[in-house]
């Protein structure tokens, strides 16, 4: 796989990487980008073979919310289906190994997970790249990553695990902190088999009984804004791990999108004065992933195939942010430096966790010439 396929004609100044399930975990983790939730009783094996959304590189096939309790075995059966189909494409050449997304599947309880862990083969497994984890917490988390341990030995192939936080005890304050801590205590046990660590912003807004209107981000809502501050407090540390964005709630699909008149610069500007850019569906999720981007979160989950590639542009690195991070990381000797647009201060040990994480931001996205190439990226019609 590799961001931003549905362009490929695209000037970067740093090309992005291509990534897979074996790559590195270093870089994997930040290569997820909008990660597209569907329910597991949905066939997507036709799209895989024929490349119909080259924009798409991470999926997430579910059992748990999106999927009627009625038919979670119909799912399970159409997943085994998918991973059975998807590896013999590739053995037979008829599909390219490169063209195979990050394929997850989103379990429901621990019964139900070893229930389709049991019925796992390693021909699935080689298709498989992890399970995400709902409602993960201190009670259920040892019992998940131990199975998932498990399955990881039986086979002798990698599948992470990727715990979703969105438990109410993390959304009641009193509770919150000690169970965040005990939350990393488990993740900490299993380091190497956690890709990263996802957020649920919708359960935390139900808590409260609260739901973002299309004309406010998350960030406006004051008690989610606050749990989610804590998630990247306890876990954002020293680059620790890869968290990621909350879903965005809100879509307008039209057959094409009229992106001629779009700025050709200035992007952030327009949207945080919220002077009206594509629509006020995609002008939200952008206004989002902006705030994302500012508060440490790496890519984000989303529900409809229009936001991937807003979201996965909006990922790739500025040449001055990009330049930046690699002076600050071949200088760390401390002190202060002009920055290399002339414009900030480089401050090298405070800076350094910053520049880590521009240049993996970097591999897996790409470098670009300035902020304008961000509407560049993605305003094309797939």
């Amino acid at each position: 796989m590799r961001h931003h396929q549905y362009n490929p004609g695209f000037p970067f100044v740093v090309e992005p990487e291509d990534f897979n399930k074996y790559t590195d975990r270093e870089l994997l983790q930040y290569c997820l980008g909008a990660t597209m939730y569907m329910p597991g009783i949905k066939d997507f094996a036709p799209k895989i073979l024929s490349g119909a959304m080259p924009g798409l590189t991470t999926i997430v096939l579910c059992f748990e919310d999106a999927c009627p309790p009625d038919r979670v075995e119909e799912a399970e059966a159409n997943v085994h289906r998918l991973l059975n189909t998807v590896t013999d494409a590739v053995e037979n050449g008829t599909l390219a190994p490169e063209k195979v997304p990050l394929i997850f599947v989103r379990i429901r309880n621990l019964m139900q997970f070893k229930r389709f862990g049991e019925a796992l083969t390693k021909r699935e497994v080689k298709s498989l790249c992890g399970v995400n984890f709902p409602k993960f917490n201190t009670d259920n988390g040892h019992e998940y990553f131990a199975y998932l341990q498990d399955l990881n030995l039986r086979f002798g192939e990698i599948l992470y695990g990727m715990p979703i936080i969105e438990d109410p005890v993390v959304a009641h304050k009193e509770t919150r902190l000690q169970e965040l801590i005990g939350i990393k205590a488990i993740l900490d046990k299993y380091h190497d088999l956690v890709l990263q660590v996802r957020t649920g912003a919708t359960d935390f807004s139900s808590v409260f009984g609260v739901r973002r209107g299309v004309d406010y981000s998350i960030y406006d809502i004051m008690t989610v804004r606050e749990i989610l501050a804590d998630i990247v407090n306890i876990f954002g540390r020293d680059n620790d791990y890869v968290v990621s964005g909350p879903v965005w709630e809100y879509f307008r699909a039209p057959k094409t999108m009229m992106f001629e008149d779009l700025p050709k610069h200035g992007l952030e500007d327009y949207l945080m004065k919220r002077i009206p850019i594509v629509n006020n569906e995609i002008d939200g999720l952008l206004r989002e992933v902006i705030l994302d981007k500012a508060n440490g979160f790496i890519g984000r989950t989303v529900i409809h195939p229009t936001h991937v590639k807003f979201v996965n542009a909006m990922m790739a690195v500025t040449k001055e942010e990009y330049d930046d991070a690699v002076m600050i990381l071949g200088n760390q000797s401390g002190g202060v430096v002009k920055g290399t647009g002339a414009n900030k201060m480089n401050e090298i040990k405070p800076h350094t966790n910053w520049a880590k994480k521009m240049v993996m931001r970097a591999r897996a996205f790409g470098v670009i010439k300035n902020e304008g190439a961000y509407v560049k990226l993605f305003a094309v019609n797939e």
